[in-house]
């Protein structure tokens, strides 16, 4: 994964003249906001609050764009997304206590996925840390699992300095949260101080290119495969590798899969292109990975929604690892050819290092035969309700390729990932490995903010999903963001019916949500435009309208609530025995 840029000495020069126009540092917490300008941010996601107000005072004098979030998940969540569109950490604010406790879903969201994003909670003085003051809570203590590093601040010349280190650190090498808790007395605290450019310990510097010598070996294993794959990660995008992996990939002909964080890594419309694979990952891509011979995996941590059962996962493939975190070399995995480094860096060092690409015009031959066995396909009764996959492909038909697409958890997110054709990075914003429902509308208001004016932001949610988080669909009113919220409403908590319905004998204990309000005319209580579609011939049309409309919008699509997620791969089971319906599980 890509390491940002240090500044440099223009950069800092030119920083320097932009301060002096600034209002000047007087406090901590000016110090706070000025080392935030200092590294370029622009939109900040927050709820004030009692300990944190200091900082919202010197935001005050500040051009960075400040969303009061309804909820401190909300915000959270769509730093989250802005730094995951932006590639660069996004900036989320909470007040002590319950403020900070509220971010820790989003942080820990952040954290499973990699995804580079700057906390920052206040705190209640320094000498009232340990006497349960009002609103106290050990913000570093509950955060230190599921963030990449969190700092106590300590005094007021230097907390802008430690902002600026956890802004850094939080992009750097492998992307992932950081946090800055800030007591009270030290964002009051008077300093003149100027905070120093945004750097990094030099101990945390990552290795960029791996081990020549393995770069040889395991580019002479590729030469000499005959079923190869390659396997992008979230890692491919996150390191802005997309270009280098596609012109591996296009230049030696070699079949590409994708984890679900690796979507939109590898255009799904080339001939190459397997989709994603797991757990409801297309059959192609499971049968290829089932019978690959060498596994060329970029930017993957080989989650158990990828791999199934550990000891059936690839079973006839070495292993070829490139992952800038030496850690997840051979964690999961065994890697027979570990190569630790940047994704890009580490490709242009095995195409460089191969003379020749493999001879495998029969295996791209047998990818093609699984596309054609194992469609991604799907009834429309004319007597049966809405089909899911129906409605997310006329959202994609209707979109351009650029379009980003945020979900919330469940039926509908694999629906969206199945049936939208992803062509770019950064283009598909999810919850992966913590699986947060109400990810979908917050996300949303994070991408639109990130995105350019002229593309579009879709987010694809469930009832049970959008009922989470659908408090914020007010901030997207205030603020006039146009984004488009598809809700699939099968009134259940889908992904938990089908499972009871699969392995739990039908017993649909609490999945049942046929309480749900009328989505539509709570999306216009609330100042959006709203829709509600019950038939296919409805669905274009009002497709259009919800596009069209400059605003936030809400179309309530009811759809089957008897339609399950296939392909599907039982718990723990191989990848090759996925099964196309509920009797094959």
């Amino acid at each position: 994964m890509s390491e940002h840029a240090p500044p440099s000495q223009d950069d800092d020069d030119a920083a320097s003249g932009e301060a002096a126009d600034r209002t000047p540092v007087t406090t901590g917490a000016s110090s706070v906001v000025r080392a935030l300008e200092n590294v370029g941010i622009e939109a900040a996601f927050g709820v004030q609050g009692g300990a944190i107000m200091p900082v919202y005072d010197a935001l005050y004098s500040s051009d960075i764009r400040h969303v009061t979030m309804a909820h401190e998940q909300g915000a959270a969540h769509a730093a989250d997304a802005y730094g995951v569109v932006r590639g660069e950490p996004g900036l989320c604010l909470a007040t002590s206590g319950p403020g900070a406790t509220n971010l820790v879903t989003g942080i820990a969201d952040a954290n499973m996925d990699s995804d580079a994003m700057l906390a920052l909670t206040g705190q209640v003085p320094s000498d009232m840390v340990g006497s349960d003051a009002f609103q106290e809570t050990d913000t570093t203590g509950v955060t230190a699992p599921i963030t990449k590093h969190n700092y106590f601040a300590g005094d007021a010349d230097s907390v802008g300095d430690t902002v600026g280190e956890a802004f850094a650190l939080a992009g750097q090498g492998r992307p992932g949260p950081t946090l800055v808790d800030l007591p009270k007395d030290v964002t009051l605290g008077e300093t003149d101080r100027e905070p120093g450019p945004a750097e990094t310990p030099e101990t945390t510097a990552p290795q960029m290119e791996a081990d020549p010598d393995d770069v040889e070996t395991a580019a002479k294993a590729i030469e000499a495969a005959e079923k190869p794959v390659l396997l992008f990660g979230g890692g491919v995008i996150k390191g802005d590798a997309s270009e280098e992996a596609r012109s591996f990939a296009i230049d030696r002909g070699i079949p590409v899969v994708t984890t679900m964080p690796g979507i939109g890594s590898f255009p799904e419309d080339h001939d190459l292109c397997l989709s994603w694979a797991g757990m409801h990952g297309t059959g192609y891509a499971n049968m290829a990975i089932t019978h690959t011979d060498l596994l060329i995996a970029v930017g993957t941590r080989f989650d158990d929604r990828l791999t199934g059962g550990i000891d059936t996962f690839a079973p006839e493939a070495e292993v070829v690892h490139v992952d800038i975190d030496p850690a997840e070399i051979s964690k999961n995995i065994h890697a027979d050819y570990p190569l630790v480094g940047d994704a890009g860096r580490v490709i242009e060092q095995i195409d460089d290092a191969m003379e020749r690409s493999p001879d495998i015009a029969e295996w791209r031959d047998q990818c093609r035969t699984w596309k054609s066995e194992y469609p991604m396909d799907y009834a429309t009764p004319e007597d049966e309700p809405v089909k899911p996959q129906f409605v997310v492909e006329c959202l994609d038909e209707a979109t351009d390729d650029d379009t980003v697409v945020t979900t919330g958890v469940g039926q509908h997110q694999m629906w969206a990932a199945q049936y939208w054709t992803f062509t770019e990075p950064r283009t598909w914003v999810s919850s992966h490995g913590l699986g947060t429902m109400g990810y979908g509308l917050p996300a949303a208001i994070g991408a639109r903010l990130a995105a350019d004016d002229d593309r579009d932001v879709v987010c694809i949610d469930g009832d049970g999903s959008f009922l989470m988080t659908i408090q914020e669909l007010s901030v997207a009113v205030r603020e006039e963001l146009d984004i488009t919220v598809a809700v699939l409403n099968n009134e259940y908590i889908g992904m938990v019916r089908q499972w009871q319905d699969a392995f739990f004998e039908r017993r649909r204990m609490a999945a049942d949500y046929g309480w749900c309000p009328e989505f539509d005319k709570l999306a216009e209580a609330f100042g959006a435009r709203g829709f509600r579609v019950d038939e296919y011939d409805e669905v274009a049309e009002t497709i259009e309208a919800a596009l069209d409309y400059d605003g936030p919008s809400v179309v309530d699509f009811h759809i089957d609530p008897a339609e399950n997620v296939y392909p599907m791969v039982a718990s723990g089971a191989p990848n090759g025995k996925f099964a196309l319906t509920e009797d094959q599980l």
